[in-house]
């Protein structure tokens, strides 16, 4: 496929408001360490090799295990992951794919305050708006 747009010769304004996002959210009140696992989850739906690269070891440096990160495709089918991070999964990928369902807000509203919530929304938005940024054509280096 080939690149449409190049983002980072002609979206440097947006890619800027994108970043601005970014440093909000690492004040949020919601740990870094999910917040890394939401990213690392939301680049695993969306096949962006680039961004699970660049998330994995972001959260890794976060303290985050190679099991957990190994198995969270499969978040619903181990014991690895708290209520509270189940619920912010659950919610990453609802709010991924445009469909939230009432019982994943209920939950998710078990463990998280109305401002995080927001954040959880916003760091969900900006991870799938920076996946559909990155070109084709960028590629991973060894």
């Amino acid at each position: 496929m080939e690149p449409r747009i190049n983002f980072m010769e002609k979206g440097q304004g947006a890619l800027k408001t994108l970043f601005g996002i970014g440093a909000y959210l690492k004040k949020s009140s919601i740990e870094r360490k999910l917040l890394e696992l939401i990213d690392f989850r939301v680049s695993q739906i969306n096949g962006c090799a680039y961004c699970l690269d660049m998330h994995s070891k972001d959260a890794r440096a976060h303290g985050e295990t190679e099991q957990r990160l190994y198995a969270l495709s499969a978040w619903r089918e181990t014991a690895f992951f708290t209520d509270r991070e189940r619920a912010a999964l659950a919610w990453a990928e609802a709010v991924t794919a445009c469909n939230v369902p009432d019982e994943t807000f209920k939950k998710l509203k078990e463990f998280f305050t109305d401002e995080e919530i927001i954040d959880l929304t916003l760091a969900v938005s900006s991870i799938n708006t920076g996946t559909a940024s990155i070109s084709p054509s960028r590629t991973l280096k060894q």
